[in-house]
C-alpha cells in the first residue's frame, strides 16, 4: 500500500547493485507525456492507463524494462505491482523465478510517511482514498498472492535489515513471514 516501503526496499536492492523497475515511475512518465503534473495526477492517469489499455497496461509497460534488466542480472526488483493480475502476469512471464513480496505497514504509519516525503499531494487525498484507489485496482488480491510479507512498522534501519536478508535470500527472519 502507499508508504508501506516499497521504494525503501527498492533502495535496499539499489545498495546491493540490483536492479530496480519502478511501476510507478510508467506512470510519472505517462503524466509527463499527457503534460500533467505527477504529484497532482498520479492516480488518476493510472486509472487512465488502465482503463484505455486493460489492467494489465504498467505490468506490460515494465516487461522489456525488466528482461533488458535481466540479461545482465540474476535479480530484478520490480517496485510497485498493483494487482493480482499483474502478479498474474509476471508469474506467467517469470514462472517460478517470480517471488512477490508485500510490504506492510499501519495505516497511521504510512499516512506519516507520505506526509513526510512530500512528493505525494496528500492534501488533495487521505490514506484512507488513496488505499481505497490501490484496492480498486486489485491490490487486496496482489497482497493475498505474495510468497512474502516484510513488516515495515517499527525502525527503519530493522526494515532494512529484513529487506537485505530477503534479497539475500534468507526468510527465516523476524518480521518476515513465508506463505
Amino acid at each position: 500500500m502507499p508508504g508501506s516501503g516499497k521504494g525503501e526496499f527498492a533502495e535496499v536492492a539499489r545498495d546491493r547493485g540490483i536492479p530496480v523497475v519502478t511501476m510507478g515511475d510508467v506512470v510519472r512518465q505517462a503524466c509527463r507525456d499527457r503534460g500533467l503534473d505527477p504529484a497532482e495526477h498520479h492516480g488518476e492517469v493510472a486509472g487512465a492507463l488502465r482503463e484505455e489499455n486493460g489492467p494489465l497496461a504498467i505490468a506490460e509497460r515494465s516487461l522489456p524494462m525488466i528482461r533488458d534488466h535481466l540479461e545482465e542480472h540474476d535479480v530484478v526488483v520490480v517496485d510497485g505491482l498493483r494487482s493480482g493480475d499483474e502478479a498474474e502476469r509476471f508469474e506467467e512471464a517469470f514462472g517460478e523465478s517470480f517471488l512477490l513480496v508485500s510490504i506492510t505497514a499501519p495505516a497511521a504509519v504510512r499516512a506519516e510517511r507520505l506526509d513526510l516525503r512530500g512528493r505525494d499531494d496528500t492534501d488533495r487525498e487521505s490514506i484512507e482514498e488513496r488505499d481505497e484507489r490501490e484496492l480498486g485496482f486489485g491490490m487486496g488480491e496482489a497482497i493475498d498472492r505474495a510468497d512474502l510479507t516484510v513488516e515495515n512498522a517499527g525502525r527503519l534501519e530493522a526494515f532494512r535489515e529484513r529487506a537485505a536478508a530477503v534479497l539475500d535470500g534468507e526468510t527465516d527472519v523476524e518480521g518476515v513471514e513465508r506463505r
